[in-house]
């Protein structure tokens, strides 16, 4: 088995926080997901996460004007310059404060970073590259509070800075004569969104109390003069010339400094300064009712201004005559960020407290995407049979359903009141069954997207376990209460049987794939073996060393897993009731320290186990999850560690270091003890007497990180976990790994190209394979007549029938050429299905891929052929009714030019209806 797994997608989360970006086309969403940037297209429907990640979560997101790069910053300011087109990390950088904003200029070349209550202008990455990938230019002191916004003029001259001291700031970008800088006021509250007009110097100002200013500029773009170089001091000066120079040094670039009073500079010469005047002011509460403005967006071709409230209320304005356009509520929750496309068109907003990302089209008043994860922890997920989708329940008692193609929730179900511990899928694929903490266990249906079949126990009982049988029939759910396990009839829905015997809380169900047999582990020191023909009496039970809290059967039915609390992963035979092995996993979980522990990260880890268990799809490694960022895979027979996967280095989480930082220690203890509140001031209005920010009565919770659910796919080809980062996709068809089987020095390109110009078609096949490269494998394929493909295949070594099997299962899912590919899958089968047969065990995961990828392609043609089966049906219709409609004479028959004739017009009248 290859451990080449990569880090493929990010599910289960959307947006957290920071600002949305559109791509260059607009056809894309960029959205910050907790440490790592998800990109979601909205024409084809997909989504990826890219494989970068920040050490704490992001705040801020800036894209070029090309759409090439990004500059992404985290919480401490640490700043990563990513390539969108290669997703590679190109520069690191630190900005030593936390960054509230940042904005490319429009020409690409410079780009502006505001901290606390400076701007800083840097030069931006050429396509050369750099040793100094950023070089600081200028840097720009004004506002006496943090800034908030910026915004650039449409020939990148003059940026505009919004702070919370309610002033805001023009700035030029060069040095010019005429517009050093310049300070506006008139607002009451903390500045939202600042936006030139476009060509233009004219300004737009919202402020958070629902105000709109309107300024008038007395000078167009082209009125700008370029400063001559003078050595008189200035307002421009050199690097070091003021007290307040040492922050500056901090970034390890000279530049100059622009230092701005609220007055404008007065020039002796004769050229005259930009001077701005207040030309009109609006509010968005007319009503009366006060709401907070949160986010702000303007597209200046359309004159559109779209603005975001904090009670999920959003407004369309048009701009400078502040015409209401449009106002929807999207949701009950603050609009933390708002973006619009390059064309205008699609307005993108995320809700940071409910995870939501939106996008809305105005003009047709409809929705263009639409998605939301958990938003609290995920407990469990399930993949479907085919591996395809993945189910996953959560802490806000929501199931939702994934695509694993597409990376998008397609459906959510929302029944449950309670906590979801368990979901499952049924051996059908088309049934998800869930249980919850509100007593009840769920059955959906997939086909018609409703909540079928409700199980309920006589007793309430909070269910913390389940498992639904091979045949799709017998539901179990074991409580942690009543130590009970209830047994349910899928098609009835009535209950069939309560189990008693265990004396703790029963903590993880499993049905045997293979058999009717039922196992349960508890807390009571032991995992039973429930035999569903005979009576569902106990057919054994297993002695575990410790409180069992997980069990798992491997995909063949003839071994059993049990994790205990005491950290090891004991390994059964369900025939015999003997321990075949154990691993003792304790020390590879390597727990960190919490920020309020006061023990070592060492002695907490005594006290840790995994919680998680899954089998890979050939059976012989299995998954291991639980309180820790790593995921270990084991090899069974050896019983050693193989990998440790680390799921996860934001350290925004708690327990991610192993040792405290001794800066924030003091003699009363940590500092993280210390509560300041939340501090976003997203409920109160006004802070009480004496607190410098936010509400006293909040407070913000680091959440630990952890593995809750692991789950291995069905194809072999990836594995997922349910973390407090959200639903991560490991897969091995996220890179290119270079392996190849029994190489040696004739094994080249032009020896396998020249087998195919001889049309040695075996040849070639077999030292493409040999090789290993996937594109030379898919020319030589697609290089084999079609008539020859039944020759080709009842000539193969038996070798490499199972790797062209999976070849051609993973080109069908990609390729179009859908009969060629279904050709070759169809006589590997028929020829050499008895050989098969005889591995089906280690051939099982490449047979589950084909069947996804076939699954696929019947679902989507499916519905096509039958859309224009009624297209035709409606046409031959039409043409029956207009020939009934013509009258005729009795004696008068028609001639087959007349019949010709009308069908031909039925047909073009229904193509032009349709």
């Amino acid at each position: 088995m290859k451990f080449a797994y990569r880090f493929s997608n990010l599910l289960g989360a959307v947006y957290r926080q920071g600002n949305l970006n559109f791509s260059k086309d607009g056809n894309a969403v960029i959205s910050p997901v907790g440490n790592r940037v998800s990109v979601f297209d909205l024409k084809n429907n997909t989504s990826e996460t890219l494989p970068i990640s920040t050490t704490k979560n992001i705040t801020c997101v800036g894209v070029s004007p090309d759409g090439s790069l990004a500059i992404v910053v985290d919480e401490d300011g640490a700043a990563l310059l990513v390539s969108l087109i290669t997703r590679a990390v190109l520069h690191h950088f630190h900005f030593h404060k936390p960054v509230s904003s940042i904005r490319f200029s429009p020409d690409g070349r410079k780009f502006v970073v505001t901290k606390e209550n400076v701007a800083l202008l840097y030069h931006a990455p050429g396509k050369q590259r750099e040793f100094n990938a950023f070089v600081l230019d200028k840097s720009y002191y004004g506002p006496y509070d943090e800034t908030t916004c910026i915004d650039w003029t449409d020939d990148s001259k003059c940026f505009v800075v919004g702070s919370k001291d309610m002033s805001t700031w023009v700035f030029g970008a060069e040095r010019w004569a005429n517009l050093i800088y310049y300070s506006l006021g008139g607002h009451k509250d903390i500045i939202v969104g600042c936006f030139f007009e476009k060509d233009s110097l004219d300004l737009y100002t919202v402020s958070q109390d629902g105000a709109l200013c309107v300024w008038k500029s007395d000078t167009k773009l082209d009125g700008l003069v370029l400063k001559k170089s003078s050595s008189k001091p200035g307002p421009w000066r050199r690097e070091g010339d003021e007290e307040e120079e040492d922050e500056e040094r901090v970034e390890g670039e000279e530049a100059e400094v622009i230092r701005g009073k609220t007055e404008p500079p007065k020039d002796k010469k004769e050229v005259k300064n930009v001077r701005y005047k207040h030309r009109s002011k609006h509010f968005f509460n007319k009503e009366g009712e006060f709401n907070n403005l949160t986010a702000a967006a303007y597209h200046k071709p359309s004159h559109i201004l779209v603005t975001g409230f904090a009670s999920g209320i959003f407004h369309l304005h048009e701009l400078p005559e502040f015409n209401l356009i449009h106002s929807l509520s999207i949701s009950d929750q603050r609009i933390a960020s708002v973006a619009v496309n390059s064309s205008g068109d699609w307005i993108a907003f995320g809700c940071s407290r409910m995870g939501q990302l939106l996008v809305w089209e105005w003009q047709s008043e409809s929705y263009v995407f639409k998605q939301q994860g958990h938003f609290n922890n995920m407990a469990s997920l399930a993949y479907s049979p085919d591996g395809q989708y993945i189910v996953t329940g959560g802490d806000d008692g929501k199931v939702k359903v994934w695509n694993t193609n597409s990376g998008l929730c397609f459906v959510t179900f929302t029944e449950h009141t309670s906590s979801i511990t368990n979901v499952t899928f049924t051996s059908s694929g088309f049934v998800i069954v869930s249980a919850s903490l509100d007593g009840t266990v769920r059955a959906y249906d997939l086909h018609r997207y409703r909540n079928f079949r409700t199980f309920t126990s006589p007793r309430p009982a909070q269910f913390s376990s389940l498992a639904v049988d091979v045949s799709g029939e017998l539901v179990s759910a074991g409580a942690q209460d009543s130590f009970e396990i209830f047994l349910w009839s899928m098609q009835t829905g009535r209950l069939l049987e309560v189990l008693g015997g265990h004396e703790g809380p029963v903590s993880s169900l499993c049905f045997s794939p293979v058999q009717s047999i039922l196992a349960s582990a508890s807390w009571d020191r032991t995992v039973r073996l429930w035999d569903m023909l005979d009576s569902w009496q106990v057919k054994e039970t297993l002695p575990l060393t410790s409180d069992g809290l997980c069990v798992t059967y491997r995909p063949d039915g003839q071994e059993l897993a049990v994790a205990t609390l005491n950290g090891e992963i004991s390994f059964w035979s369900p025939q015999t009731a003997t321990q075949t092995g154990s691993i003792t996993g304790r020390h590879d979980l390597e727990t960190g320290r919490k920020e309020t522990d006061k023990i070592t990260a060492k002695q907490s880890a005594k006290g840790k186990s995994f919680t998680a268990l899954c089998y890979s799809a050939d059976g012989e490694s299995i998954l291991a999850g639980g309180h820790s960022k790593f995921v270990c895979i084991y090899n069974i027979k050896e019983q050693m560690l193989l990998k440790k996967f680390e799921i996860s280095c934001n350290l925004s989480f708690d327990a991610m270091e192993e040792f405290l930082d001794r800066r924030k220690m003091t003699e009363f203890g940590s500092l993280a003890l210390v509560d300041e509140g939340a501090g976003d001031g997203e409920v109160v209005d006004i802070s009480l007497p004496g607190v410098r920010r936010g509400d006293m009565s909040s407070r913000h919770f680091k959440p630990e990180i952890r593995v809750s659910s692991l789950r291995f796919s069905p194809t072999g080809r990836s594995w997922a976990a349910t973390t407090t980062e959200g639903l991560l996709v490991y897969s091995l068809d996220g890179s290119l790994v270079f392996d190849p089987y029994d190489l040696d020095l004739d094994v080249t390109p032009a020896s396998i190209r020249k087998q195919v110009r001889l049309q040695d078609w075996v040849s070639a096949i077999v030292l493409a394979f040999r090789l290993n490269e996937n594109a030379l494998k898919q020319e030589v394929l697609e290089a084999v007549p079609h008539e020859q493909i039944p020759v080709v295949c009842g000539s193969l070594p038996d070798v490499y029938v199972e790797k062209l099997l999976g070849f051609v299962a993973s080109c069908l899912e990609k390729s179009s050429h859908l009969q060629f590919y279904m050709t070759w899958a169809q006589n590997l089968l028929m020829l050499h299905g008895q050989k098969l047969k005889n591995r089906s065990a280690s051939i099982l995961p490449t047979l589950q891929s084909l069947q996804k990828s076939i699954q696929r392609h019947f679902d989507s043609l499916s519905k096509l052929c039958d859309f224009n089966m009624f297209n035709i049906r409606y046409a031959v219709a039409l043409s029956k009714q207009k020939g009934l409609k013509r009258p005729m004479k009795e004696e008068e028959e028609p001639d087959e030019e007349t019949s010709e004739e009308m069908s031909e017009a039925s047909l073009e009248e229904s193509d032009m209806m349709l």
